[in-house]
């Protein structure tokens, strides 16, 4: 995992935020090549759940055809949709304080954690540890709204994307021409007041979400369930992450949710885990009609097996819901129902993170004097790779950097990602390429001059083919198409 990170500082992927500072603990910025990364990853989940789905048909193992449209909702919401939805109440995790070295822990984090006093060992084992009882800690950050920044003027910022598209729930369905079952999607920021932020990028106090949510009948909803959680788990197999390094863990009754039917986790196996252990990519949770119910009614809490609508001392609901009517009218069978929900909530940032380890790999390839020479590479999916294609004149003479700046001019104006390099021995410029996941170099050399025609090496095979240049572009286009 170091030379995972120390790979992402030295070649632009990630740095600390306000690192000439000191740093910001769990707050991280996106280089050049990080945030060329990422943007393909949203995109890729963007074109997977929205661009390329066709809603005229099924799709396989679905059970039936069905609408997905897309969203962009604010990151400060009304208080009350998150007190209705739990999250001022019940968003917390639990923490202990050491009174002997003052750090902070969270309470499921011990046994995986290290106490600052040395010798090294986990929280409360050392001799001098007096930590204290545990206790809740909000994990929602707290600002103002507003110039009187009295405590009426108090606001969140969202811990979760998923709020902002069931209060517009209704806005969707009376905007748009969809009919349930269908999905909303959204990718944004979400913002959590993490005790210890730790692992690189894998747990931060800002982070990107790819959630969406689902509204099926309640008949289907178990069928639609598997069928997401499915569809989830594949989506990482075809981005290039081995079916070895992943897994479906569908949670035990103990690990549900007070709302949730059913929850799987997508987890992969970083390298900063022990080894068998797995983390948390993505979550499918079915969530029942608990959402919806919840903006409606007001604030719910499970009694005797039924969620029921939380009441306060008064006798009356603790957090009033909007009173609006958010249930569903389905015109062909004439029946009023309250959507289920299924839930498919991915981390950008998460993801980014698990491509960018699958990919590194290290290995031994012979420069162009035939000498065996250390070779890092990201092998990352092409449709991923921040840069598809590097152009190279082999020499900086005989009209071969003119010929390399119009191929690689060509390319951009085709839209896909390029780089241009004429600096250093080809070996060394291949090896550049190879260490950012490029999966394609162009060389211009002397044959180009006499028939038109490049040499194409693939970053994975090490394998070189002369392609005419008129073919280039739509030869890097059917590939990143796969």
């Amino acid at each position: 995992m170091d030379k995972i990170v120390a790979l992402a500082k030295r070649r632009g992927f990630i740095f600390q935020s306000s690192e000439i500072y000191g740093g910001l603990n769990g707050f991280w910025d996106y280089g050049p090549l990080g945030v060329e990364l990422k943007r393909n990853v949203r995109q890729a989940w963007w074109s997977d759940m929205i661009t390329e789905h066709d809603e005229l048909v099924p799709p396989p193992g679905a059970p039936e055809a069905f609408d997905m449209v897309g969203i962009e909702t604010s990151i400060i919401m009304h208080p009350q949709v998150w007190k209705c939805s739990g999250h001022y109440d019940l968003f917390v995790d639990k923490m202990v304080d050491c009174r002997e070295c003052k750090a902070r822990f969270r309470l499921d984090h011990l046994r995986s954690s290290e106490c600052p006093l040395k010798p090294s060992k986990h929280p409360g084992e050392h001799d001098k540890c007096q930590l204290t009882e545990p206790r809740d800690f909000n994990l929602m950050f707290k600002t103002i709204v507003g110039a009187l920044g009295g405590e009426e003027d108090a606001a969140y910022l969202r811990p979760e994307t998923a709020q902002g598209m069931f209060v517009n729930f209704k806005n969707v369905c009376d905007s748009s021409r969809v009919k349930v079952p269908f999905g909303i999607a959204q990718i944004g920021k979400s913002f959590r007041n993490e005790i210890t932020p730790r692992n690189f990028t894998f747990r931060s106090r800002e982070f990107e979400q790819m959630e969406m949510e689902f509204f099926c009948h309640p008949s289907q909803s178990l069928q639609w369930y598997r069928y997401w959680r499915d569809r989830r788990y594949n989506w990482y197999v075809n981005l290039g992450i081995s079916p070895e390094h992943l897994i479906l863990r569908e949670h035990s009754k103990d690990e549900l949710s007070h709302y949730s039917v059913g929850t799987a986790d997508v987890e992969y196996a970083f390298p900063f885990l022990e080894s068998g252990e797995f983390g948390e990519l993505e979550g499918i949770a079915h969530r029942g009609d608990f959402d919806l119910r919840s903006h409606m009614e007001g604030k719910l809490c499970k009694e005797q097996g039924q969620l029921v609508v939380e009441k306060g001392p008064d006798g009356k609901p603790k957090y009033p819901g909007s009173g609006k009517d958010l249930s569903y009218f389905d015109d062909q069978s004439r029946e009023r129902f309250v959507p289920h929900v299924i839930e498919p909530a991915a981390g950008c940032d998460r993801a980014t993170l698990a491509f960018l380890c699958e990919a590194y790999h290290e290995d031994q390839q012979p420069d162009e004097k035939g000498v065996l020479q250390q070779r890092v590479v990201l092998r990352l999916h092409p449709k991923l790779a921040p840069i598809k294609a590097a152009v190279f004149p082999l020499i900086k003479k005989d009209g071969m950097p003119e010929k390399a700046v119009a191929i690689y001019r060509e390319l951009k104006r085709s839209g896909i990602a390029a780089a241009y390099d004429q600096q250093a021995a080809i070996g060394r410029r291949y090896r550049r390429m190879d260490e950012i996941g490029t999966p394609w170099c162009i060389t211009v050399d002397g044959q180009t001059l006499q028939d038109d025609t490049v040499t194409v090496r693939d970053r994975d095979s090490l394998a070189q083919d002369r392609v005419p240049i008129a073919e280039l572009v739509p030869l890097i286009q059917q590939r990143l198409r796969g």
